[in-house]
């Protein structure tokens, strides 16, 4: 009897804490706070660091070939090593789904560091090339777990929004990049000068104590654990949605189901635009002085300068259009857009370099536009459960379309041009546009709600 009042008294004190888990609002729809706040910037400056670290690639082995014995198939390589390494953002992917986000956030941009200052101390190709790729893991962390984290902490009206605007910031990092390699002569200093924003970085999330994520502990069957998180950063009155509280922990999810029926056209849709675009903007941004100096511009400083300019630009207007529009359209218009602008350079070579100048501005800043969907259309095509692997799995090919167009760049206009160079990256996005059109799903939440009624 005894033994029964024992058990009933434990049954009651169980509903009693699941009713209270219940009455507490979900901490999805909480206002912006502190936390929010210092999670953001601890991604905003993890990307100016990783945006850093590609822009000034270029530039580095640029000069280097003064130094060392550097042919195009070094140079692609060396160019697209970082990118290489970012294709490890699939395996970050899977390990982040089954152990979390927090601690590989909070290492990664500290063994960043330790890889750029270690680029100072060697000119052995093969070592330098090694030091790019892991850098490019590092890089993949904030990319891949850096993003779920944000979507899974921030409220839901400002998650777009703030995965949107991480772009900018990358983009000042890429711009910095291109400022920084007019200031340092030295390749070896180029290159180690990651280091200092990797630091701070670093430095700003051991500072802050990036929490873990509520929804990937409820996803793990963590619901206890998940509401401390919950009630330590936002309150007591906050807790988890209804939706996660009746989540169990499921067997992890496979890779495998990417390609099934239910994720295959999101998994194809992400991978065409990803890939394409990032074939395009690394190949033409991060070997500019080559291209330029083979397309005859004039002044190279000032061509590179307004095309990190535009960059900016660009990011900058797509942050004010990307809620206005459908994903699908965004995608498919600025694609449109970068493609007849570089099918115009290429076929008509003989066209005034003041007019050239200004279509490859253009070109420039409607491919920045569609940087926008890089962050947040990834991490819409994936529910929780495999987010951060199927963002992980698209980035990963993306980069392998940005390491194949920087190895491929400088020796195709070695071979055939600046021209024909410019008609493959067109041709490259075209194929992206036609396989978006037939496949990529709408996922901009204002669409799909008018779209279901």
């Amino acid at each position: 009897m005894g033994e029964q009042n024992q058990q009933s008294k434990t049954e009651i004190k169980r509903k009693q804490k699941k009713n209270i888990f219940y009455k507490r609002k979900s901490y999805k729809k909480a206002p912006f706070s502190d936390v929010h706040a210092q999670l953001y910037w601890a991604l905003v400056l993890g990307q100016i660091a990783c945006a850093y670290a590609l822009g000034i690639a270029g530039s580095a082995f640029n000069h280097a070939k003064a130094f060392l014995s550097i042919n195009d198939t070094w140079l692609g390589l060396l160019g697209a090593g970082s990118l290489i390494g970012l294709a490890g953002s699939f395996i970050m992917g899977r390990i982040s789904d089954r152990f979390g986000r927090k601690h590989l956030l909070m290492a990664n941009m500290y063994i960043y560091s330790l890889l750029s200052i270690l680029q100072f101390f060697t000119s052995n190709l093969f070592l330098l090339f090694l030091l790019r790729v892991g850098i490019g893991l590092m890089i993949a962390i904030d990319y891949t777990v850096g993003n779920s984290i944000l979507v899974e902490w921030m409220p839901t009206k400002d998650g777009a929004k703030k995965q949107s605007n991480l772009l900018l910031y990358w983009s000042y990092g890429f711009g910095l990049s291109f400022l920084a390699s007019q200031f340092i002569s030295d390749w070896r200093l180029m290159l180690c000068s990651s280091a200092v924003l990797g630091l701070i970085a670093a430095i700003y999330r051991s500072i802050v104590k990036i929490p873990h994520s509520p929804s990937w502990l409820a996803s793990q069957g963590e619901h206890r654990q998940a509401q401390k998180v919950i009630q330590k950063n936002l309150g007591k009155k906050w807790g988890l949605p209804k939706s996660l509280l009746r989540v169990k922990k499921k067997a992890d999810a496979s890779p495998l189901e990417l390609f099934g029926k239910k994720y295959w056209r999101a998994t194809l849709a992400g991978t065409a635009f990803y890939a394409t675009q990032a074939f395009a903007f690394f190949g033409i941004s991060i070997f500019l002085p080559i291209l330029l100096k083979n397309m005859h511009m004039n002044n190279a400083f000032l061509s590179g300068l307004l095309y990190n300019l535009a960059i900016i630009v660009g990011t900058a207007i797509g942050i004010w259009l990307f809620n206005k529009m459908s994903r699908r359209s965004f995608l498919i218009i600025t694609f449109s857009i970068s493609i007849i602008c570089l099918f115009i350079l290429a076929l008509f070579p003989q066209l005034p370099s003041i007019l050239t100048l200004i279509i490859f501005t253009i070109f420039s800043i409607v491919l920045s536009i569609s940087l926008l969907l890089d962050f947040t259309y990834t991490t819409e095509l994936f529910d929780l459960r495999i987010r951060a692997t199927g963002v992980g799995f698209v980035i990963t090919m993306s980069r392998v379309g940005a390491a194949a167009g920087t190895f491929l760049l400088p020796i195709i206009v070695n071979l055939a041009g600046a021209y024909i160079t410019l008609c493959v990256c067109g041709v490259v996005l075209l194929i992206g546009t036609i396989i978006c059109i037939f496949v990529a799903p709408e996922t901009n939440p204002q669409f799909v709600k008018k779209e279901n009624k």
